[in-house]
């Protein structure tokens, strides 16, 4: 049988047929990143009080003002209290003036916002003070259909639910929840079918360039998202146009080509052969015929399960420090998105510089990691994103620069923790493990988002917790990860992570030493 990576070699590794295939698999990453994040947008802190109009049966003719002096107690800033009024009373004005009122409640009778501020979810639903802890909620579920998507999705699911999700949030009165987890079974599908396809095309020493670039695209709707939730302040609207864009997926779905190396899997060998020669010819390439005549089915190798990754030591130590890694990882990428609006700057601006700093950490990782190795890189990372966290609990709020700088900087680190992660992943298991491997691990990853806005919920005893937890996660995360094996430039399969000599295949030559060993 003739090696599938012969034949994709005549095919030509990296032509203009892989090039189109990636641009089209990568206009799909945008909209990803605005269904993630756009909620941060339309939850958005609005100026609120207490709806204190009782105040006007005793005296009509008060000012704006002067109700508020009167109802509403002022926190130690000397600002209005925006969750609590003082009780009303059956007293004549005149005894109100005199003696005050001096008992407090929360607001009874809803609340009142600035009344130029276009229509939000906070504000429609409102959702502030108690009910406030339904945003976090809702990116709780959201969260959660990610997790699900990964083993359930499709892109019929995300199309229908991109739009009905946010209309039928009018009839529930609570903030997308009911199809919040539903939308990321589609997407994260998506995502991850696009991704995979990408890389069966192109060659070994090409296969980090879809992740890259994808991934890079995802920065880019990040970005995007900043100028699209700046021109587009009602919620209802921004949803709309953030949503249609993925209509144009049904447009182009039917053009991308299936995987020739799932289809010779499959025993679909004529198909393969199609396809094959159809790429060639678009990168303007030819291949003999002998060559197609010898492509017969592909073998499936060996594999392992979920208690092998367990039974030797030294693969039991690199699995659970791997485990919480990407948990720390995900727990912190999305605790400092999640919270872009807290740093003290403009939200729009915080966005497009949160975006923006995820390309260079992505594509820094490619040369760091082969000049510092994987340990020291992993390590380092997490350790400096912990540290900007732990950092920021002691800065004052009053110095948003200094706060903005040093999450921008935590920020960098922890993507750039993230991609690395893929990388040594990939290298630390062997050969008949790493998909079990990964797997496992993108679910501990998926757990990490979970929990990452129900930690935000934390701040109502102390403002700093939040933070302190996603400063100190990581920080263990680096020191553990120092205990772990290097695996730059080494055979992926040597008995290097096992106590024992190792019963496993290598890969095929060239991948020892390459990034893209990741989707091997």
């Amino acid at each position: 049988m003739t090696d599938f990576g012969e034949i994709l070699k005549t095919v030509g590794d990296f032509g203009r047929f892989q090039k189109c295939l990636v641009l089209l698999i990568s206009l799909a990453c945008p909209s990803i990143a605005f269904h993630m994040f756009s909620q941060l947008f339309m939850v958005m802190h609005v100026p609120h009080h207490c709806d204190t109009s009782w105040i006007h049966e005793i005296s009509p003719n008060l000012t704006k003002e002067q109700q508020l002096n009167l109802t509403i107690p002022r926190k130690t800033s000397g600002s209005y209290k925006e969750c609590h009024m003082y009780t009303p009373v059956d007293q004549g004005m005149d005894s109100i003036l005199e003696y005050g009122l001096n008992s407090t409640e929360t607001c009874q009778k809803g609340w009142v916002y600035p009344s130029e501020q276009e229509q939000m979810l906070v504000t429609q639903f409102d959702l502030v003070c108690d009910r406030k802890k339904l945003n976090d909620i809702s990116q709780f579920i959201y969260m959660l259909g990610l997790l699900l998507g990964a083993v359930i999705s499709s892109s019929l699911i995300s199309s229908i639910t991109s739009l009905g999700g946010n209309y039928y949030v009018s009839l529930s009165g609570i903030e997308k929840s009911p199809l919040n987890g539903a939308e990321p079974l589609g997407f994260l599908g998506v995502q991850s079918v696009l991704m995979f396809l990408g890389t069966e095309w192109v060659g070994v020493s090409y296969r980090t360039h879809p992740v890259a670039i994808s991934h890079c695209c995802f920065s880019i709707g990040q970005m995007a998202l900043a100028g699209l939730a700046y021109g587009v302040r009602n919620w209802k609207l921004l949803q709309i146009a953030g949503s249609a864009p993925i209509f144009g997926l049904f447009f182009y779905i039917w053009v991308l080509p299936e995987s020739a190396r799932w289809l010779a899997m499959k025993g679909k060998i004529e198909e393969a052969k199609k396809l094959l020669q159809k790429a060639a010819s678009v990168n303007k390439q030819s291949i003999p015929p002998e060559l197609l005549d010898q492509m017969t089915p592909e073998k499936k190798g060996q594999s392992g399960n979920i208690l092998d990754l367990f039974r030797k030591p030294h693969l039991r130590k690199s699995t659970l420090i791997m485990f919480y890694a990407w948990f720390v990882n995900s727990l912190v990428y999305y605790g400092l998105s999640l919270n872009v609006g807290s740093f003290g700057l403009d939200i729009y601006l915080a966005q497009l510089v949160f975006g923006a700093v995820e390309i260079p950490a992505r594509f820094g990782c490619i040369f760091l990691l082969q000049w510092f190795g994987r340990k020291k890189c992993q390590g380092c990372f997490l350790l400096l994103g912990g540290a900007m966290c732990l950092i920021m609990t002691g800065i004052p709020k009053d110095l948003p620069v200094v706060v903005m700088t040093l999450a921008v900087i935590g920020k960098f680190a922890i993507t750039a923790s993230l991609y690395t992660s893929y990388v040594y992943c990939a290298e630390l298991f062997p050969t008949v493990l790493r998909q079990t491997g990964l797997g496992l691990c993108s679910v501990s990853a998926r757990v990490g988002g979970i929990i990452s806005p129900l930690v935000g919920l934390l701040d109502k005893y102390h403002p700093a917790i939040s933070m302190v937890i996603f400063g100190s996660t990581p920080v263990t995360a680096g020191i553990l990860c120092f205990l772990l094996p290097e695996t730059c430039g080494k055979d992926l399969d040597l008995p290097h992570l096992e106590s024992a000599p190792n019963p496993f295949p290598t890969l095929p030559s060239g991948c020892e030493h390459e990034a893209s060993c990741l989707l091997r």
